[in-house]
């Protein structure tokens, strides 16, 4: 009977514990498949943790994070930035569509059983996908920042009746680049949400060419130079010129340019015409010494013999034809130098549009006029070909005008050392290649043209620098040349600024 009872006793036991497992184990189904329902502990998405959430609640979590300012710094500006407004997008449907494949492609059998032994799954991270326009992002930073908190730099500004120009004050510029980089990470983070914004030093700009012009007719006027004096200023790097004749202080047109008299400064046409004809091969000892004579000494013989070997009887024609095939219409030479007591005869009587002006008076000499802006192309032509191999001069003559000899005329003009004019309005061991001239009255001994065009070489920039003064009376050396000197130091000050 014992034995009847306990029989039944374990069968009831039984029973009762198969069903406790079958209702525990129907519990844990329901709860791991409601569980499983959301997001699984450890995931994350773009960094947010998102374990046990729903996906419409991971999707306005994800969102609250990402659509979040973030915080930007610009030197001592602190601004806000939202993320839309600079092209920000997160793709939260291919994010939700990838957790969720991360979420239900396990087994379901092998998750419950890590559900049942309360085993943690090991943690999903789901990459950040979005998508970021930097164009918006560039023209927010240029128009929203950078024009807001850029301070610019201020130029140096000439200083009235001195050579000199007070220093200018570098800028802060955004450095766009570099923000774009950092916001960019700043908005890809779910939590380092703030950027200090990188800047650059912007040097201080050189004054305009307009203030150039007005601080160099300002010191022909301090100087009360009352004659007419012609000036030419370009930049070779920009190509920025300045061009201006004064008479007695009074500015006047430069269409056409005004003639004077060229003097010793039309020795560097007959240079170039002498390799026009002779090419590359030109220079051999006798001519080396010939044309170093002519533009180192200024001697007028050893121009008359290079002429003579372009032509016995018309070789300054030739050297005006040659310049006139380049454009350049107001220069001529109409005859040999010969000795100034005993001049040789006038070969042809040259009318250009420069020596027919009737408002203004330099008595040109008929044997050889220029103007400055004539003889500051041909000096740009001569640089150009030099340093690029192009230009005018090679193009009208190819084959004979070469980077070659080009580099040889500057050597040559750069041996013309006397330490007045342009070259007194420099620092000692600048190179400056040009040619000076003067010329006096044959029985007074009274000068009334100076000049001198010149390629000047410098740290801050080359230019070329002509400048032609002619008084009806006497151009006195010393004041006039002073003046020259004055005008060359300004302009080499323009392009070498002090640094504040």
């Amino acid at each position: 009977m014992r034995n009847r009872n306990t029989s039944i006793f374990v069968r009831i036991f039984s029973i009762l514990f198969l069903s406790a497992t079958i209702i525990l184990v129907i519990i844990s189904l329901i709860g791991y498949s409601r569980q499983r329902n959301n997001f699984p502990a450890g995931m994350t998405i773009g960094g947010v943790p998102v374990g046990g959430l729903t996906p419409q609640e991971v999707s306005e979590r994800v969102l609250l994070v990402y659509t979040t300012p973030i915080e930007a710094q610009y030197g001592d500006a602190v601004f806000h930035i939202d993320p839309t407004v600079v092209g920000f997008e997160l793709d939260m449907e291919s994010m939700l569509a990838a957790a969720d494949l991360s979420r239900t492609g396990g087994s379901f059998w092998g998750g419950f059983w890590d559900y049942l032994w309360n085993q943690e799954p090991e943690g999903i991270a789901i990459p950040l996908r979005a998508a970021i326009t930097e164009e918006s992002l560039r023209s927010y930073l240029q128009n929203e920042i950078a024009s807001r908190y850029d301070i610019p730099p201020e130029p140096a500004q000439p200083i009235p009746g001195s050579v000199s120009f007070a220093p200018g004050s570098s800028g802060q510029v955004l450095d766009i680049d570099r923000a774009v980089i950092l916001i960019e990470d700043a908005l890809r983070s779910p939590s380092n949400r703030s950027v200090s914004l990188s800047f650059q030093r912007s040097a201080p700009a050189r004054p305009t060419v307009d203030n150039l012009e007005i601080l160099l007719q300002q010191t022909i006027n301090l100087a009360d130079y009352d004659g007419v004096f012609g000036l030419y200023m370009l930049d070779l790097q920009t190509g920025q010129e300045i061009h201006f004749a004064m008479d007695q202080g009074q500015t006047l047109s430069t269409e056409p340019d005004v003639a004077f008299t060229a003097s010793s400064t039309v020795k560097i046409p007959i240079m170039i015409s002498y390799y026009i004809k002779n090419g590359p091969s030109a220079l051999d000892e006798r001519t080396n010494a010939l044309i170093l004579d002519m533009i180192r000494k200024s001697e007028n013989p050893p121009a008359d013999a290079l002429m003579q070997r372009l032509s016995a009887f018309e070789g300054p024609l030739i050297v005006t034809e040659d310049l006139h095939r380049i454009g350049l219409e107001n220069t001529f030479i109409a005859g040999f130098f010969c000795d100034p007591f005993n001049p040789c005869p006038l070969l042809q009587r040259f009318s250009t549009p420069a020596n027919q002006r009737i408002d203004v008076f330099t008595d040109p000499d008929p044997y050889n006029q220029t103007t400055t802006s004539d003889m500051g192309m041909l000096l740009a032509d001569i640089y150009q070909c030099a340093t690029t191999g192009g230009g005018a001069l090679v193009a009208a003559n190819p084959g004979q005008i070469t980077q070659e000899v080009c580099q040889q005329m500057i050597s040559f003009l750069a041996a013309d050392k006397i330490g007045v004019l342009i070259e007194a309005g420099v620092p000692e061991g600048t190179q400056v290649a040009h040619k000076h001239g003067w010329i006096s009255d044959a029985g007074s001994g009274v000068i009334k043209d100076i000049s001198d065009s010149a390629i000047v070489y410098t740290p801050g920039g080359n230019y070329v620098l002509v400048m032609y003064a002619y008084h009806p009376v006497q151009a006195v050396w010393e004041p006039v040349s002073g003046l020259f000197a004055q005008l060359s130091q300004i302009v080499y000050n323009y392009f070498n600024l002090p640094i504040q």
